[in-house]
C-alpha cells in the first residue's frame, strides 16, 4: 500500500523533529554534565549506581563510573553481548540443559547482594565478609546472562527473519561465555589505569546502550513496527527514539539526585 506525499511529508518532519530533540537532549546533558569523559561516564553512572566509594574500585584515586558489582555487570553484559551478536541473529532462549548453571549465576549475585546490603544494618554480620572482588564477580556473572535474554527478545521483535536457534545451545557456548565473563574480571583486578580507563567508559556507554535498545524495542512495539527489519539501518528511528528516552530518563535522575545531595559524588556510608 503506497503512502500519500501528505503521509510522506508528516513521516519525514517526525524523524527531523526525533533527531532535532535528541541533539539538543544531549547537548544539554553533556553541558550539564560533569566536565571530561570520566566526568560524562560519572554522570551515567550517577543514575543507576550507588557510587559508594568503598565498594568501587579506582582509577588514579577516584572512583570507577560504577561501584565493582556494577561494573562487573554492565561489562559482563557487554563482553556477553558482543559474543551473543558473533553468532547472528538467535532468537531462542537458551537450551534448558543450561538452565541451572544460569540460575547458579543469578542465585551468586541475589545471595552476595543481599549478604552485602545486610551489612548496612547495625550489629548484623550477614552470612559473611563481603568484598569488592566477590562483588565484581557476582555481578559480572549476571551481566552475561543479560544479552542470552535480552537479544533472543530483540531478534525476535525487530527482524523479519530471525534464527529460531538459542542463544547458547551447548556447555561449549556457555563455557565460552564464562571465559569472557573471567577475563572481564581479571582485567578490572588488574587495577591497571591503562585497562581502567576504557573500562569506566565502556561499562558507562553499556548503561546507555541497554537502556537505548529495551527502549528502543518499546518503540517498535508502539509503533507496531515489529518483524520488519531486515538491516540495522531499518532499526535506526526506533533506536534512536530509545537512545532519546535512555538519555531523558539518566538526565532526570541525575538532577533529583543532585538537587537531593548537592554533590556528583557516590552515597557514603
Amino acid at each position: 500500500m503506497q503512502t500519500s506525499p501528505a503521509s510522506r511529508r508528516v513521516k519525514t518532519a517526525g524523524k527531523l523533529l526525533l533527531v532535532a530533540a535528541l541533539a539538543a537532549l544531549l547537548i544539554a546533558w553533556l553541558t550539564f554534565a560533569p566536565e571530561g569523559l570520566l566526568g560524562k561516564a560519572d554522570a551515567v553512572g550517577y543514575a543507576v549506581c550507588h557510587r559508594i566509594e568503598l565498594r568501587s574500585f579506582h582509577l588514579d584515586g577516584r572512583p570507577l563510573p560504577l561501584c565493582a558489582r556494577c561494573s562487573g555487570m554492565y561489562l559482563g553484559a557487554l563482553a556477553g553481548g558482543l559474543y551473543q551478536l558473533s553468532r547472528g541473529r538467535r532468537g531462542g532462549l537458551p537450551a534448558r540443559k543450561l538452565w541451572p548453571a544460569l540460575i547458579a549465576l543469578g542465585l551468586a549475585f541475589a545471595v552476595d547482594g543481599v549478604n552485602s546490603y545486610l551489612h548496612f544494618l547495625p550489629g548484623f554480620g550477614g552470612l559473611y565478609e563481603p568484598n569488592n572482588t566477590l562483588r565484581l564477580i557476582t555481578g559480572t556473572g549476571l551481566g552475561l546472562l543479560i544479552p542470552s535474554v535480552l537479544l533472543p527478545a530483540f531478534h525476535q521483535t525487530a527482524w523479519a527473519e530471525f534464527d529460531e536457534r538459542p542463544a547458547l545451545d551447548s556447555w561449549r557456548s556457555l563455557g565460552i561465555l564464562l571465559l569472557l565473563g573471567a577475563g572481564v574480571v581479571l582485567l578490572v583486578l588488574s587495577e591497571n589505569p591503562l585497562i581502567l580507563y576504557p573500562l569506566a567508559l565502556l561499562s558507562s556507554g553499556t548503561v546507555l546502550a541497554i537502556l537505548s535498545l529495551c527502549y528502543g524495542l518499546l518503540a517498535l512495539l508502539v509503533a507496531r513496527g515489529e518483524g520488519r527489519a531486515r538491516t540495522w539501518r531499518d532499526l535506526w528511528l526506533p533506536l534512536a527514539a530509545g537512545l532519546f528516552i535512555a538519555l531523558l530518563q539518566t538526565a532526570a535522575i541525575d538532577w533529583i539526585r543532585l538537587s537531593l545531595t548537592g554533590t556528583w559524588n557516590g552515597f557514603t556510608l
